[in-house]
């Protein structure tokens, strides 16, 4: 593990310490915690957009034709 400073406002400093009292933890843990599930979030995000952007585009217009409506797009 590795050790950070990092500096508050008093408000959020105060918020901070009931919420890792209610979850009976540290303040450093719970911060910890919380840029880890930011960290994972912004991971899965990434991997989702690479995911879709990987995918051929699909044409829905040939020269001339109308658009599809939406219930074409999306048939449910």
């Amino acid at each position: 593990m590795k050790n950070v400073t990092i500096t508050l406002d008093e408000e959020v400093a105060r918020w901070a310490r009931i919420r890792a009292a209610e979850q009976n933890t540290s303040v450093s843990r719970l911060v910890g915690e919380m840029l880890k599930e930011k960290m994972q979030a912004d991971d899965a995000y990434l991997l989702a957009m690479e995911q879709y952007l990987s995918k051929e585009p699909k044409v829905i217009n040939k020269t001339g034709a109308p658009y599809p409506s939406r219930e074409e797009l999306h048939e449910r």
